[in-house]
Order: structure tokens, then C-alpha cells, then sequence
């Protein structure tokens, strides 16, 4: 059974849409594992509101690009309106980062993820579910990935990601 990654963040009513796209995610496909919440600056754009970001493990049965269609939904349900500003302020971006071992590369859909290799407040938390993961198709271990990344100011969200791992271990 493949282990499925959705990276999930948020800067616009953070701690509501985070808490709601975890809720719509627990329906389908379901939630798995939840890694720490931190809080980020947003990138490239210091004057916009601050990111609330995180990893999830997610539950494998719809395949990578009905999974992706899925995410989509998800954002649109929460409010997410995609615009040529890649970096715009958003209610909630959900990115497949990982399924399993597949490697993709399409128009669609780029397996792994790049924000893995690029993004500390991305590969920081999928580490933190799956410590011993060879990233597909580089064979490169994620620790590695980790350890070379530059610093990026993340503060954890200690009370957001217990609330968020209760929630998931009720089913709420």
C-alpha cells in the first residue's frame, strides 16, 4: 500500500481553513498521520500575511491524479480562487507531494513533488512522518534533502497540531 503526502497550507484565516480542509480531507480520502503545524513567513513577500503550513498523510485509494482532482475541490470548497500570482495570499493550498514510489512527470502532475527539495516548511514535516523515505527516482535520502536545505524561520503551532491530531484520531 502506497504511503500518499499532501503538503496543506494556509494565510488567509489560517487556523479555520487549515482546520477545515483537514475536516473535508478526513471524508475522502482520509487522514492518516498529521506532522507539526508551523507558522512561516510567506515566501518571497514579506509584507503578506504569515503561512500556517504542514504535512499529511492521506489514505491511497483514488491514485495520484484522481488524488490531485481531489485536492482541487478541496481548495475550491474552502474558497481558494487560483490566479496568475502563484504566490498570492490563499484560504488553502493542498499539494500532492508524495505517492509512494511513483514518478511523474506531466503537465498534470509532478511526482515527487519539487517543494520537497526546495522548501524547508515542506520537507521538515513529511521528515517528521516518514523519517527513513528515499525520495523516488533520485534515491536520495530525505534526511539528506533536509539536512542541506538553508534555514527558513518556522515556528511550530503546538496547540493547532494537537488539536488537529485529535481531531483525526476521532474522526471528527
Amino acid at each position: 500500500m502506497p504511503r500518499v503526502f499532501v503538503s496543506l497550507g494556509s494565510n488567509v484565516d489560517p487556523g479555520t481553513n487549515v482546520r477545515g480542509a483537514m475536516r473535508l480531507l478526513q471524508r475522502e480520502p482520509g487522514v492518516r498521520a498529521v506532522s507539526t503545524f508551523y507558522r512561516t513567513p510567506a515566501l518571497k513577500r514579506p509584507a503578506d500575511p504569515p503561512f500556517f503550513n504542514g504535512v499529511i498523510e492521506v489514505g491511497d485509494a483514488l491514485g495520484p491524479l484522481e488524488a490531485k482532482k481531489r485536492l482541487r475541490q478541496i481548495e475550491q470548497a474552502l474558497g481558494r480562487e487560483r490566479t496568475a500570482d502563484r504566490f498570492a495570499p490563499r484560504t488553502v493550498d493542498l499539494d500532492l507531494i508524495l505517492y509512494g514510489d511513483e514518478v511523474i512527470s506531466s503537465g498534470e502532475l509532478t511526482l515527487p513533488h519539487p517543494d520537497i527539495v526546495e522548501r524547508p516548511f515542506v520537507a521538515i514535516p513529511l521528515l517528521e512522518l516518514a523519517p527513513d523515505l528515499i525520495l523516488p527516482g533520485s534515491r536520495k535520502p530525505l534526511r539528506s534533502v533536509v539536512s542541506s536545505l538553508a534555514p527558513y524561520p518556522m515556528t511550530p503551532l503546538d496547540e493547532l497540531t494537537r488539536q488537529l491530531r485529535t481531531e483525526v484520531a476521532h474522526g471528527s
